[in-house]
């Protein structure tokens, strides 16, 4: 009995896909828009909010949840907290929800500031868990710590929020070519992206 649950439980796990690719592209094409945004390639970046809440959000948080599902510790806590990230971002710029308007103009630079040096220090330490994964996700995360720290300092007034845009840029373009690489290797594709392999 217990060796045909364990047989049940195993095919039903090979039957999961990598929920990776997944990840990262909805990850990536919203870093990219607010990005556009926070390099003034775009007007404000209300055109960022139904990314923020649903692809960004919504669906990286159940590519978390599927990384739960295979047992992948990083990727569920990276999902699912960037899933968070983007809910919150979201919300945030949603006037139904008043955060902007609870602040005073000259108290919402620090706020706004010391949430994004938070998630520098949570990207920072996830930055060290990818030292044993591969070349291509040690980059997205490198570049991402980078961001948060520029746009941070950005909303603390020192002025490197474009900056910073033009870097959330690179690293949206950095996140697409891991999640391609993802799907590459998962299919009967004709070529492979490399991601530098780490031992």
């Amino acid at each position: 009995m217990a060796e045909a649950s364990a047989e049940r439980s195993e095919r039903a796990a090979a039957t999961v896909a990598n929920p990776g690719p997944l990840g990262l592209s909805a990850f990536a094409l919203t870093t990219f828009v607010l990005s556009a945004a926070n390099a003034n390639l775009i007007a404000a970046p209300n055109i960022v909010l139904g990314l923020a809440l649903f692809y960004g959000g919504l669906v990286q948080l159940v590519a978390g949840i599927q990384e739960f599902r295979a047992g992948n510790t990083f990727g569920a806590t990276a999902f699912c907290s960037y899933g968070g990230f983007w809910l919150a971002i979201g919300a945030t710029f949603t006037p139904a929800f008043g955060v902007l308007t609870a602040y005073k103009p000259a108290a919402l630079g620090p706020a706004l500031g010391f949430f994004l040096l938070g998630w520098t220090i949570f990207t920072a330490l996830m930055f060290l868990g990818t030292l044993r994964t591969n070349m291509a996700t040690i980059v997205v995360f490198g570049l991402l710590t980078l961001t948060f720290l520029l746009l941070a300092l950005g909303a603390f007034g020192a002025g490197t929020t474009v900056l910073g845009g033009w870097l959330g840029i690179v690293t949206a373009l950095a996140a697409w070519y891991t999640a391609l690489a993802g799907v590459l290797s998962a299919g009967k594709a004709m070529f492979s992206l490399p991601v530098g392999p780490r031992s």
